[in-house]
């Protein structure tokens, strides 16, 4: 076997422990939703990949965490719920993560207080 095919082996397999670490899935369910696309891997599979490399797996999303250098972006949106204007601002930082989402009724300082900015 060319180490090409072992390889991608390896990849469909962590993949596939990836799915089960990441969303509420059965090992069985791993092994039919990628047999549905063609990809056939038994759930024993994703087993021992799990007990190999669970561990890196959960933690790849702390690893995540925004960082106090990360790049910002903001964005604004005025909504009308039940007659009130109420402004609605999302953060997403570089890598697309959206670590909060703030609603309130009044109108928003154009710079954020030092709270916001360390939270």
């Amino acid at each position: 076997m060319s180490n090409f095919r072992r390889q991608r082996r390896k990849g469909v397999a962590m993949t596939a422990a990836w799915l089960y670490f990441r969303f509420p899935l059965s090992l069985r369910m791993v092994e039919e939703m990628l047999a549905s696309r063609g990809i056939l891997v038994s759930h024993e599979t994703v087993r021992q990949r799990g007990l190999t490399f669970g561990r890196g797996i959960a933690d790849q999303p702390r690893r995540r965490a925004p960082q106090r250098g990360d790049n910002w972006h903001l964005g604004e949106v005025v909504l009308n719920i039940a007659g009130k204007r109420q402004y609605l601002r999302r953060t997403v930082d570089r890598v697309g993560f959206v670590p909060n989402v703030l609603c309130r009724a009044g109108a928003m300082p154009r710079r954020p207080s030092a709270c916001s900015a360390n939270c």
